[in-house]
């Protein structure tokens, strides 16, 4: 069984319930594989990422497999603007966040409601320092663990998204992000768009954000915001103390 998000978001848990911690939220447009269904829940992965969790049952629509596998394989069309509507039957609309996922909109047999959209669309894979321009659409947005939109926020699904919208794939969290590209042995090798890692005391990676020029860091921690970057970490001017502690610096492009 498969599924796509027919609201503007919807929590993604780690268990079961409402009381459940939200590890992730699943966007408009975005679709999935149905791993185990119950009456009021069901459990997902996230074609995307291959994130799994759990969403309410009353929130998403069912798809066929071939309409799964044909999302899959087509180009990823994502809403460009902050937020932005989307006309549903009777003139009505659902407010969708920056990055929402259009693609199935093409397609009738999933449309079927129909929705129509008629905003700013972005796909297509970016030049890299354009990354940079679409966290900056995300600046002030406040910290929300499990957030993946400018109304809230993580560290990781702020970079995430950053990098989906220019076309490039992320995985979710910060430790799995970490997996991915090519290690940097110094802060002066780096260049904006780059991401940096830090780690707590036993030595879990726990935060990334983006490098900027000129040793300068955008990272969501309280709310998207942008600090200083050094060979120590994310040093904090408003507090005058360094907040995260480096580990390392990766180029995924």
């Amino acid at each position: 069984m498969f599924g796509i998000c027919n609201l503007a978001m919807i929590p993604l848990r780690a268990e079961a319930s409402d009381k459940s911690e939200i590890v992730s939220q699943v966007l408009f447009g975005e679709h999935f594989e149905v791993l185990e269904q119950h009456k009021q829940w069901t459990r997902i992965k996230i074609q995307y990422d291959q994130y799994e969790g759990w969403i309410d049952t009353k929130q998403f629509q069912s798809i066929s497999e071939s309409n799964y596998i044909q999302l899959s394989s087509d180009a990823i069309i994502l809403n460009a603007d902050l937020i932005d509507y989307i006309l549903a039957p009777s003139n009505s609309l659902i407010p969708i966040p920056l990055g929402a996922s259009l693609s199935f909109l093409n397609y009738p047999e999933i449309n079927t409601s129909p929705f129509d959209f008629e905003g700013t669309k972005t796909s297509g894979i970016k030049a890299k320092n354009n990354i940079l321009t679409s966290a900056f659409m995300y600046l002030n947005a406040p910290y929300l663990w499990g957030g993946k939109t400018p109304f809230g926020i993580d560290c990781s699904g702020f970079t995430q998204m950053a990098y989906k919208l220019n076309g490039y794939k992320l995985l979710r969290d910060a430790s799995q992000q970490a997996t991915q590209g090519e290690a940097l042995s110094f802060i002066e090798e780096s260049e904006a768009g780059d991401l940096a890692f830090f780690d707590n005391d036993e030595g879990n990676i726990i935060h990334v954000g983006i490098i900027m020029e000129n040793n300068y860091i955008i990272h969501a921690s309280g709310k998207v915001r942008i600090d200083r970057l050094d060979h120590l970490g994310i040093y904090n001017a408003e507090t005058n103390k360094h907040t995260h502690k480096l580990r390392v610096i990766k180029k995924i492009i």
